[in-house]
């Protein structure tokens, strides 16, 4: 049976953004409990369906609870639902990630948000060596449709060891592997997001398991695992 993302859920997280204290929680943690056990449920059918065409070993919802020991924001709670979904590892490499916010703000990620400093280094070598594979995946029409380019943290210039004129510079400077893709209120709560945001999963197979396959070989494509 399909899930869907429960509109209450999006109304809750809206009032706790002006609510952010423990007292008003609190007063609606009964409604937090049910709205999340809701979200739950299509966290879960997510990776049921992932599992049809990937190997899914965790589904991760993260706690609504805020770490704030070292952060400068002291608000107690989050303002939106996050949860993970990890490939078995070590031969599969990479994740998924669907985020719930409202205001148009929900959006899913893939790829590598924090690389190693071995892997990004095998990552960048690769690409070095060879990047027509790669290039491949990113030109096909889609996955650029879908996904569009890569986001997040790069270099200005070349790391250290690598030449700053080289071909791929574009990708060997990136510090962070990732793609990720909105969606409005209204897409969210329709009864199709969770297959529609599993058909985008699925879009990417590709590009995780070209990285799955560089980040479990060395550089002259042996096996490391």
């Amino acid at each position: 049976m399909n899930k869907v993302i429960p509109k209450d859920a999006l109304v809750f997280l809206k009032e706790l953004k002006v609510n952010n204290n423990r007292d008003w929680f609190n007063e609606h943690k009964r409604e937090f409990k049910s709205i999340e056990a809701e979200i739950k449920e299509s966290y879960n059918y997510l990776g049921q369906l992932l599992n049809m065409h990937d190997k899914i070993d965790k589904v991760k919802l993260f706690r609504i609870y805020r770490d704030v020991r070292f952060s400068k924001n002291k608000l107690p709670y989050k303002t939106h639902f996050g949860g993970s979904f990890h490939r078995v590892k070590p031969e599969l490499r990479g994740g998924y990630y669907l985020h719930i916010q409202p205001n148009d703000a929900s959006f899913i990620g893939i790829g590598f948000w924090n690389p190693d400093k071995e892997d990004l280094f095998r990552i960048r070598k690769e690409f070095e060596m060879d990047d027509t594979e790669i290039r491949e995946i990113l030109n096909d029409k889609t996955f650029k449709t879908v996904w569009g380019n890569f986001v997040g943290e790069e270099l200005k210039t070349a790391p250290k060891g690598f030449d700053r004129n080289h071909a791929a510079i574009d990708l060997i400077r990136r510090k962070q592997y990732i793609f990720t893709k909105s969606f409005t209120d209204e897409v969210v709560l329709d009864q199709d997001f969770i297959p529609a945001v599993n058909e985008a999963f699925e879009i990417a197979r590709p590009y995780l398991d070209l990285m799955s396959d560089i980040l479990t070989t060395n550089l002259n494509g042996e096996p490391l695992v």
